[in-house]
């Protein structure tokens, strides 16, 4: 437990020195809520669906975790490229502990970034409805399975790659995709039968759907779906991604 304590908060201490880095972060979903928020609000009010930042924030506080997750993967190979995972590695401990410190290290900080996304959205008028001790649980929860499953995803692709710059390329053709069809953006409701497919496929939909229910008191899936898919995923993904990790060659 020590090990994984160890990795946990080497990962903090990383987020929390780079200022840049946590302020760069945040740029995405102020642009986000901004320009999608407004710029598309009275149209989604027209056709019946409320207020649009209401609507749109627990989908980019959802995106920001992802985007923050997958891309922990980066200093996997980031690591291995300056001999900081060899030394790492080499040490008398299991690696399963190291990937699991360091995917309880990247969840966290993801869900940090969420964190500061949920306030920031109240600052530019995102309001909740009926907000309990319970609902802000439940929000804590799926920020959580969101965080470690994407980190897990994003550690057991850089485990197979040695490669920066294709790693960032898988992530950018996987990323994208999973976001614009998780329901971030639109009502899952009344879709064609392939969106409905795909959006049904989609780990992020059930955690944009747990946050939003949580926050807003309407939900698509329902929360003990939610909460099952996205927990059996990630043991799933963290299982595969401890495999893929303990193979790494140095």
């Amino acid at each position: 437990m020590s090990t994984i304590y160890i990795l946990w908060l080497r990962q903090l201490k990383r987020y929390f020195r780079s200022r840049s880095r946590i302020i760069g972060a945040l740029g995405q979903p102020i642009l986000f809520l901004i320009a999608l928020g407004y710029g598309f609000g009275s149209i989604f009010q027209k056709a019946g669906g409320g207020n649009y930042v209401e609507f749109l924030a627990p989908g980019i506080i959802a995106m920001s975790i992802l985007f923050t997750a997958m891309f922990a993967g980066i200093e996997v190979i980031w690591d291995r490229q300056f001999g900081f995972l060899k030394e790492t590695l080499v040490a008398p401990v299991s690696r399963v502990k190291i990937m699991i410190g360091r995917t309880f290290g990247g969840a966290t900080v993801a869900v940090v970034q969420g964190i500061f996304v949920l306030i920031l959205s109240y600052i530019l008028g995102f309001r909740t409805a009926n907000l309990t001790f319970w609902r802000i649980i439940l929000v804590i929860v799926f920020m959580v399975l969101i965080g470690l499953f994407f980190t897990a995803l994003g550690t057991a692709i850089a485990s197979l790659l040695e490669d920066m710059q294709g790693f960032q390329l898988i992530m950018n053709f996987l990323v994208q995709p999973i976001f614009f069809l998780s329901g971030a953006l639109f009502p899952l409701n009344n879709l064609p039968k392939v969106l409905t497919f795909i959006t049904e496929i989609n780990p992020l939909a059930y955690g944009v759907d747990g946050i939003r229910g949580a926050l807003l008191a309407g939900i698509h899936f329902g929360f003990a779906i939610d909460f099952v898919v996205l927990g059996v995923i990630t043991a799933v993904v963290l299982v595969i991604g401890s495999y893929l990790f303990s193979k790494i060659q140095i």
